[in-house]
């Protein structure tokens, strides 16, 4: 329907069904003769449309079987009071022509907000554009529009709906992170050939992909990162493999330091030789895959009374040395002569060994759940009466805590990372407990919300 542009403000939508047989300027007609004065002379449709205050009445109807329905449109430029009365006003017509009918108003739609609507569309699509061609002096406005862009890029492929950036399609090689906020943060990057497996159980897309494309395996730098790639390992074809340094995660690294792991790749026969001879891979490997070399353990006055311990024995056999060289002479086997015996030297203390958590019944219960689900990437939801709820995967995790009514979940118990996310649902959702793998980037806590970690359990 064209609308006239000086006439139209709202429009009036109304349904109508009538006991036989009409047609449009029957409609029309029963419109103006049955609402002929019943307003006043100021609503008098003939005059309003005179005005151009009331548009072209337009009629959509069709008969069937000795029934006619249809549909009836008034575009109106009258205030809302006004054009409300007029509505109103359709509905006492009860007959059109010789037949019975009924005429009831649907909506009353403001066509302003449609061409509001539009006008949002289009500005974001020529902003979009004017932001592609800028090229403004500013490197913060520049670096800002970028991150828009590249986060609003972010799209889903494949049956199970993963995160991908928007050249996983047609890109030649891609790279399999862990997560959406590896890939967004990949995206800020600049890099969109990102996809995530989100969770240990590695998609079949994923596994389709490796057999087409050249795949580099980008991994957080912990445990989880490992166990991940052992799986990418067995059950795809893995050309590269990059790790983020050690316990830190990709969703983490800053641009220089993903660029820097991604040049620091390396084959995927020499990852997995690194992976299989030990848990702990020297120096050399560390920094090929992108890992900081770890400081030794050892406590530090431990280390500095071996070093006091070599240097006395030092001394000892350069006196004996010395005395060799000289006259021999009565032996003195005096008490105060005698060198001390490593055993009669003061021992060193062992440093204290670390205390057991003391955990209440229900941490313990906690503990023991998470164990449980280790590997499995599943969360388990627990009512107030400390009842099992249901067990979904940790990906649907947020779409289920939406869904859920406030107070109906107690504790949530899940194979994965405490996301701000998280936090804020269940702060939402009015959830006391949240347990999960591993704590991510939780810059605000609720205070009505406890959070614990399996390091904080164990």
């Amino acid at each position: 329907m064209n609308l006239d542009p000086n006439t139209t403000k709202y429009m009036i939508r109304a349904k109508i069904s009538a006991d036989g047989i009409v047609e449009k300027p029957d409609v029309v007609g029963a419109i103006f003769g049955q609402t002929e004065g019943l307003l006043g002379e100021e609503l008098d449709l003939r005059d309003l449309q005179k005005s151009s205050r009331i548009g072209r009445i337009e009629v959509d109807i069709t008969a069937t079987k000795g029934h006619a329905e249809g549909e009836v449109l008034i575009p109106s430029s009258l205030d809302q009071v006004e054009t409300a009365i007029l509505a109103a006003s359709l509905e006492t017509i009860d007959r059109v022509g010789p037949c019975r009918a009924k005429i009831e108003v649907l909506a009353i739609e403001d066509v302003r907000m449609t061409k509001r609507t539009r006008i949002v569309d289009r500005a974001k699509e020529l902003l979009t554009r004017l932001l592609e061609s800028s090229k403004s002096t500013s490197d913060d406005l520049t670096e800002a529009v970028r991150q828009s862009v590249q986060v609003q890029d972010i799209l889903t492929y494949g049956p199970e709906r993963l995160p991908a950036g928007p050249n996983i399609e047609d890109s030649d090689a891609i790279i399999v992170v862990e997560g959406r906020n590896d890939v967004i943060n990949l995206l800020k990057a600049g890099i969109k050939n990102a996809i995530a497996v989100e969770g240990t159980n590695v998609p079949k897309t994923i596994m389709d992909l490796s057999k087409e494309r050249v795949v580099t395996a980008f991994v957080d730098g912990d445990r989880g990162g490992e166990l991940i790639l052992k799986e990418l390992m067995q059950v795809g074809e893995i050309d590269f493999i990059a790790r983020a340094p050690q316990n830190m995660e990709v969703e983490q690294l800053t641009h220089k330091q993903i660029t820097k792991c991604l040049r620091n790749k390396v084959p995927a026969e020499q990852g997995a030789d690194i992976i299989t001879k030990a848990p702990t891979p020297d120096k050399e490997d560390r920094v090929a895959m992108g890992e900081r070399p770890q400081r030794s353990e050892e406590p530090r006055e431990r280390r500095r009374d071996d070093r006091r311990d070599d240097r006395r024995d030092n001394r000892r056999d350069e006196r004996r040395d010395d005395k060799r060289e000289e006259p021999a002479e009565p032996r003195d086997d005096s008490p105060e002569r005698r060198l001390p015996k490593r055993e009669d030297l003061p021992k060193r203390e062992e440093p204290p060994r670390k205390a057991k958590k003391q955990l209440t019944p229900e941490q313990e219960i906690y503990l023991k759940t998470l164990q449980e689900l280790t590997g499995s990437s599943k969360a388990k939801l627990v009512g107030p009466d400390n009842a099992l709820l249901e067990e979904v995967a940790v990906r649907d995790l947020a779409e289920k805590l939406k869904g859920e009514p406030a107070e109906k979940i107690k504790t949530v118990v899940f194979d994965g990372i405490v996301t701000q996310r998280l936090v804020d649902l269940a702060a939402e959702k009015k959830i006391g407990n949240l347990v999960g793998s591993k704590m991510g980037n939780v810059t605000k806590k609720a205070n009505e919300v406890s959070v614990w970690t399996k390091a904080d359990l164990e």
